[in-house]
């Protein structure tokens, strides 16, 4: 089995027949997937998600995929493949369009209509598309692509056969195999197995519940759940989902039309989205049951039901802001009933469990994963995984779409099926594999790292701000400014110590403040008068204070002026 080496070089020149795989995201997190396949000098891609910032990025927004290894290549994108609508695929594609803005979008209708509201947003100009389906076929030269229905928790999710002259790549996005799925639509094995006939060279497998063993949850086991809660909630009920998550909302919006309860969409993606559902006929919402967010007032808490975002913590989003009384129409009273109808994210628990915590503190009953089964995975358990490998055979295996110890179990899966281990190529973001003469290998490395969107800014800021930020954020921030004598280098001015993320009265500097105006005056005597070795020995000497009174390490900004 190949793993990532730090010491890979640069990636060959890539065989005339050979197929180049080389993802870009979604290989050792969970989000911000793409992947990059290359053949005869054109390029492919399938998806272009972002991933949300976890606690140790202050500040940022996003996270997309980074674009540098494909930026001298734009021209030679023959379309971007997406295989279903949900951010962590789609939302990174507004920022490849700034770079070329008429790269064709490939994708089924729900997920380029809700990719058309993202584009509105970003002010960005509608590109060329094929809107496709399920059995439909696509030639974007010189890649032969086949669309395969796979089951996910959003509607209208496909699997992509890519055919080349190296072979066929089968790679099927998020999936699960749900037997009795909410709108009917199971994954085709069917196709799986005819592909698995012709010969899948490559199995690029979503491996985000690799480590579950079984089967997944089916969604119908969550309605008589949902059932219970709108049965006994005597006040207004709140469910959280994903602002994509179109079966998850049409079980509430059931539920609460069968408990005669008025619904409302709380948070701008999730308005929009569940707007682009009901106009194209993916979520059922009967008249007069979905009332004007900013008419709260006027219906009785017993009798709404409010859908909104937040459920994975995001600290700007409807339910954080319910949670902290910012909101500016929701606040928590006593009997409310919070429902987090999500899975957690990795890297996200922390931020959840401050959010139920605040929920719980104004008197809402709060309704999890972890006390009631209110939300089920989208994704395939290990026991599904190794059903589709027995069907596909496929002669090589690239785990996608995980956490490092997801892709090494969705590999270990692979191995037991009987794939043999050198031909499992487990791989994170930026290893590079070619598929050449039916055998797949690891040949190089490009550069991969994180590209944060912060406001209107992409890509400003990096591993340095970020850990500034952190610094500041916990451990605080002194500035000290010092006017000296430019003759003379003694202090005339000052030192003036200001500080944030210190409690304490401005007093409790007043020692520092001595001990650096001695400090200073015995620079001065030592003929010590350059102002950046003066801003080093402030910045040492207040570092010290700091540590042995605190037990801190803040940020330290000196400021020498002459004068």
């Amino acid at each position: 089995m190949s793993h990532p080496h730090p010491e890979l070089g640069a990636p060959p020149q890539l065989p005339k027949r050979g197929l180049r795989v080389t993802p870009l995201g979604g290989l050792g997190e969970i989000g911000r997937n793409m992947t990059v396949f290359e053949h005869r000098g054109k390029l492919l891609i399938v998806d272009c998600g972002v991933l949300f910032p976890e606690e140790n990025h202050p500040g940022v927004d996003l996270i997309l995929p980074d674009f540098s290894a494909i930026r001298d290549r734009l021209d030679d994108i023959v379309a971007v493949v997406l295989t279903h609508g949900h951010e962590d695929h789609i939302g990174g594609v507004p920022y490849l369009l700034r770079e070329r803005g008429d790269i064709p979008l490939v994708g089924s209708r729900l997920t380029l209509a809700l990719l058309d509201a993202k584009l509105r947003e970003h002010r960005l100009k509608q590109t060329v598309r094929h809107v496709v389906a399920e059995g439909d076929v696509l030639s974007m030269e010189p890649f032969d692509l086949e669309f395969v229905a796979v089951n996910h928790s959003i509607p209208d999710a496909l699997a992509v056969a890519i055919g080349t002259e190296a072979g066929i790549a089968l790679h099927t996005g998020d999936f699960k195999m749900d037997q009795l799925p909410l709108d009917g639509r199971i994954t085709d094995l069917r196709a799986f197995a005819r592909l698995g006939e012709q010969g899948v060279d490559l199995f690029l497998t979503d491996s985000t519940n690799a480590e579950v063993p079984g089967f997944t949850t089916a969604e119908r086991e969550i309605t008589p759940v949902l059932d219970r809660v709108f049965a006994t909630s005597k006040q207004r009920i709140i469910v959280a989902c994903f602002a994509s998550h179109i079966h998850r909302v049409q079980q509430v919006m059931d539920a609460a039309v069968t408990h005669g309860r008025k619904v409302a969409y709380v948070g701008r993606s999730m308005i929009r989205n569940m707007g682009v559902a009901r106009d194209l006929g993916y979520l059922t919402v009967p008249d007069g049951v979905l009332v004007d967010g900013r008419d709260l007032s006027q219906h009785r808490p017993e009798n709404l039901v409010l859908i909104s975002t937040g459920s994975q913590g995001e600290p700007m989003s409807a339910l954080a802001r319910i949670a902290g009384r910012t909101h500016d129409r929701v606040h928590i009273e006593p009997g409310d009933t919070v429902v987090l109808a999500s899975s957690l994210i990795p890297g996200n628990e922390n931020a959840v469990f401050r959010i139920i915590n605040g929920l719980t503190r104004w008197g809402a009953d709060v309704v999890h994963r972890g006390n009631a089964l209110v939300h089920v995975s989208g994704h395939a358990s290990a026991g599904e995984l190794i059903y589709c490998y027995n069907i596909v055979r496929p002669r090589n295996v690239m785990p996608v779409h995980g956490e490092i110890r997801h892709l090494k179990a969705n590999a270990d899966l692979a191995i037991r099926t009987g794939v043999p281990p050198e031909r499992v190529v487990r791989v994170e973001d930026g290893v590079v594999v070619d598929l050449v003469d039916k055998v797949a290998t690891v040949v190089g490395k490009v550069d991969c790292g994180y590209v944060f969107v912060d406001g209107s800014s992409v890509g400003d800021i990096g591993e340095p701000e970020l850990k500034d930020r952190l610094v500041l954020g916990e451990e605080g921030f002194i500035s000290v400014i010092a006017v000296i004598d430019s003759v003379s280098g003694k202090v005339v001015n000052g030192p003036e110590v200001q500080a944030r993320g210190f409690a304490e009265d401005d007093a409790v500097f007043d020692e520092l403040k001595r001990l650096l105006v001695d400090t200073l005056a015995t620079a001065a005597r030592d003929g010590v008068d350059d102002t950046q070795q003066l801003q080093q020995l402030i910045r040492r000497t207040t570092g010290r204070w700091v540590s042995n009174k605190h037990r801190r390490r803040p940020m330290i900004v000196p400021v020498v002026l002459e004068t």
